[in-house]
């Protein structure tokens, strides 16, 4: 009975190792990842004060730039339409800037914020219709697509360098990532397959998914979805975004609201995954504390017609 004692002392005490080592690599890589931010714009601040100041700065930038447009016409018509352009790739910033950092903000403020940007963005409709002709008026680059050609919406991010999963139809594809340190991964361009991520990736991105489903392992960061149809997702992730998605299903376990924008038909529930070390793997991503967020949907193209 002894000897069984230390035993079990001993896996509890190499449990608790794991588990540490574990929070330690998520705080290196969340640091690594703020190093590496994309854009200057639109950092992770971790703190809702600081977060607030740097959102109000750049609200009141894009409304100085809206109020500015008057003059414009007045003076140099010309630069109108640059100046409008300007104005959409601000508010798009802005955008970015709520999704990067709503995991840890308190819900009255991304919906406080959320309003604030479809309100901004509202108004450069107004003016853009006020000034220029019924459908004469486009930003530069971007692309027209069958599901985007009405409306001012902000693409997500696209990883083209990054590895993953790329132009496959009809198969089981299975990423093993156990023991690595993965950042970016990427999953696009799939028809009727099966994706299964097995270990821990720091961000990943969906694009252009017909009738698949894709299981994913605990992610350290944000989920980026965008165009996808009749599929099946089971994520546990910080944040995650999702564009134009129909006829999908969502089994989530999320840190923050997740954000919807042009999507139909689209269901959300909890996470279902279940598999030896998956507390483990929940808490090493910081994910261990169940928020119900899945449920908490926030969607952007109804906060812009409201």
């Amino acid at each position: 009975m002894e000897e069984s004692k230390e035993e079990a002392e001993a896996a509890l005490q190499k449990k608790y190792s794991s588990i540490v080592e574990q929070l330690n690599k998520r705080h290196q890589s969340r640091s690594d990842n703020n190093n590496e931010s994309e854009s200057s714009s639109s950092p992770a601040f971790e703190s809702t004060s600081s977060f607030l100041t740097r959102f109000s700065n750049l609200k009141s930038s894009i409304e100085s730039q809206l109020t500015h447009s008057h003059s414009v016409s007045s003076s140099d018509p010309s630069q109108l339409k640059p100046q409008f352009e300007q104005i959409s790739t601000s508010i798009s910033h802005l955008q970015k800037l709520v999704a990067e950092n709503s995991y840890f903000l308190p819900s009255y403020d991304v919906r406080s914020s959320l309003k604030t940007i479809a309100d901004l963005t509202h108004t450069l409709e107004t003016l853009i219709s006020q000034f220029f002709p019924k459908k004469k008026f486009s930003f530069k680059n971007k692309a027209a697509t069958k599901k985007d050609t009405t409306n001012n919406n902000t693409p997500l991010p696209l990883n083209r360098d990054s590895p993953g999963f790329r132009n496959k139809s009809g198969e089981l594809l299975v990423g093993d990532f156990r023991g690595l340190e993965v950042g970016k991964f990427t999953v696009s361009d799939l028809n009727s397959c099966e994706v299964r991520i097995i270990g821990c990736v720091r961000m990943l991105f969906v694009h252009r998914l017909k009738d698949s489903r894709v299981y994913v392992e605990p992610v350290m960061g944000s989920v980026y979805i965008e165009d996808v149809e009749g599929c099946v997702f089971a994520i546990a992730s910080h944040q995650i975004r999702i564009h134009a998605a129909t006829r999908s299903d969502f089994y989530l376990r999320v840190k923050s609201r997740p954000i919807i924008e042009d999507s139909n038909e689209v269901r959300f529930v909890s996470y279902y995954l279940r598999y030896e070390g998956i507390k483990e793997d929940l808490c090493g991503a910081g994910l261990d504390a169940e928020t119900r967020n899945w449920g908490n949907v926030d969607d952007f193209k109804w906060l812009r017609a409201v």
